[in-house]
């Protein structure tokens, strides 16, 4: 899970102790490569010092409005009487993590600060979603899966799916069609759908971003997965469905064995 950091130096370093194989780092030394890198790369968690750069808050207010979905710990010095109004503004716009360093960044409550806040991300939510879903695969392969969606576009092919699944191909889709799946090609372009669809109800990203963060090799390739998988353009994918209503078209569709085999008989 990638991780942004756009703090200082030495609370860069700090974060780096305390990361897990879980998580990656995506080091900001600026407000605008802290942008940048949030509409390019796929970040789940932004650590951000609200006073970086000489800031006052305002970039990180700027942040949290293009993009709400995306969950925000503050990492901030200690405690001063300059400080004490902005933590109070961040708490305004919805940020209620705080770290200061020097006195409460030991590493064990970084990564439990880290780990807590996975849970509001974007694909963990997803996951959340399609867990009844995809409960007829193997633990093997679900694990797969939610890697992929993880780390969008690492993860598209039955070859991909299955060696990291450590199975050999036939297996592996055997065992989609066991459980009354489709392919794992086709379950995970309909997620990455889905996770595109979350990515643009937040103001900050276009289309193009999306595109680029979640790995397709063109714009017209989201536009293809999203007619086929939700009946809409990319555009109208934005501004028609709910999270909600996009997630159970997808599972009507294309994730429940009883609607697919009414599909082929019909």
């Amino acid at each position: 899970m990638l991780v942004l950091a756009a703090v200082s130096d030495v609370q860069y370093q700090r974060l780096r102790g305390a990361i897990t194989p879980r998580f990656t780092l995506a080091r900001a030394q600026t407000w605008d490569v802290a942008l940048e890198t949030i509409k390019g790369r796929p970040v789940e968690i932004a650590v951000v010092d609200p006073m970086l750069g000489g800031a006052r808050g305002q970039e990180v207010e700027r942040l949290r409005v293009l993009f709400p979905s995306l969950p925000f710990i503050l990492y901030t010095p200690v405690m001063t009487p300059e400080l004490a109004p902005v933590l109070l503004q961040m708490g305004k716009c919805g940020i209620s993590q705080v770290v200061l360093s020097r006195t409460e960044d030991h590493p064990d409550r970084l990564r439990d600060l880290l780990s807590a806040e996975a849970m509001h991300s974007a694909s963990h939510r997803l996951l959340e979603q399609l867990t009844t879903a995809l409960a007829p695969l193997p633990p093997e392969l679900r694990w797969v899966l939610e890697d992929a969606l993880r780390t969008p576009g690492e993860v598209q092919t039955i070859q991909q799916v299955a060696a990291r699944a450590r199975v050999d191909r036939g297996t592996c889709a055997r065992w989609f069609a066991r459980a009354g799946l489709s392919s794992p090609r086709e379950i995970l372009a309909a997620a990455r759908v889905l996770y595109a669809h979350r990515l643009l109800q937040d103001p900050g990203f276009t289309i193009e971003d999306v595109t680029k963060r979640l790995g397709y090799a063109q714009a017209k390739t989201l536009q293809q997965h999203a007619r086929k998988y939700l009946g809409l353009t990319a555009g109208e994918m934005k501004l028609s469905l709910t999270a909600d209503q996009a997630t159970a078209r997808i599972i009507q569709g294309f994730l429940t064995p009883a609607s697919r085999a009414a599909a082929s008989a019909s």
